[in-house]
């Protein structure tokens, strides 16, 4: 693990905030590290800044998340990693579709994509104006089409609701965010023949494939994703319905999840 200190903030939503730091880490879009918090336990993150200026995204959602939006400048935390598969990029037109914090793991695979001259559409979600994250970075990467649950900005409704229309002369469709809308896109990518990779989100342990804390149907999401592809997700009987919480045993997905 590297002590690491954070040497920057931004407050990128009124629940989101960046935190950069001063270690350089090789890391592919897609993967995550661990990052621990001292005073209170590891979580796995996602890197949305890897290249000149690294740093993790983390919406506060429960006691470990609101310990570290509440860190300053000059404070320390530790950072292990990468870890995980990323994105694998191909085809001249990908579409990334966006719900929530799932941004952090998208956006570095959207930059890659137009920095080697590919077109890329985005449908980006939020609940509300205010929580669309990295709304002006992604007006800037790609053709960007917007949802709110509430209306404030773009389609009243949700993100999925845009896909469809979206599909003309796509090559890859790469999706991150609450897990039953990603299930929503692998079904539209799976009724018009379009390749899928979707980055999943589960309570880790370890981050290397050892305690089987993040297994989806024998799959270690740490280790053989988090970002999985059509054909391994078609394969998941969990995709899109239940996870495990921190005992393993398997809940529904709507079931309210342990804030940390």
């Amino acid at each position: 693990m590297n002590i690491v200190e954070i040497k920057e903030i931004v407050v990128e939503t009124p629940s989101i905030k960046t935190f950069y730091f001063d270690q350089g880490l090789d890391i592919y879009p897609g993967q995550f590290v661990m990052v621990w918090i001292p005073g209170e336990d590891e979580y796995p993150m996602s890197l949305p800044f890897q290249k000149d200026r690294q740093g993790i995204t983390v919406r506060k959602v429960g006691p470990g998340t609101e310990a570290l939006h509440s860190r300053k400048v000059g404070d320390r935390i530790g950072i292990r990693g990468p870890y995980g598969n990323g994105y694998d990029l191909f085809g001249e037109k990908i579409l990334a579709v966006i719900g929530g914090i799932g941004g952090a793991s998208v956006l570095p695979a959207i930059v890659e994509a137009a920095e080697s001259g590919r077109e890329v559409v985005c449908a980006l979600g939020g609940r509300t104006e205010k929580e669309l994250l990295f709304l002006d970075r992604l007006s800037e990467l790609t053709d960007l089409k917007v949802a709110t649950d509430d209306g404030s900005a773009g389609h009243h409704g949700f993100v999925t609701d845009l896909v469809e229309d979206l599909m003309h002369d796509i090559d890859l469709i790469i999706t991150c965010g609450p897990e039953v809308m990603m299930k929503r896109v692998f079904q539209i990518s799976k009724r018009y023949g379009v390749p899928i990779q979707a980055s999943l989100e589960r309570y880790m342990k370890c981050g290397i494939g050892v305690c089987g804390s993040c297994v989806v149907d024998g799959l270690r999401v740490c280790a053989e994703g988090p970002v999985l592809n059509g054909p391994q997700l078609a394969d998941l009987d969990e995709f899109g319905k239940c996870e495990r919480d921190p005992t393993g045993k398997k809940v529904p997905l709507d079931r309210p999840k342990p804030s940390y």
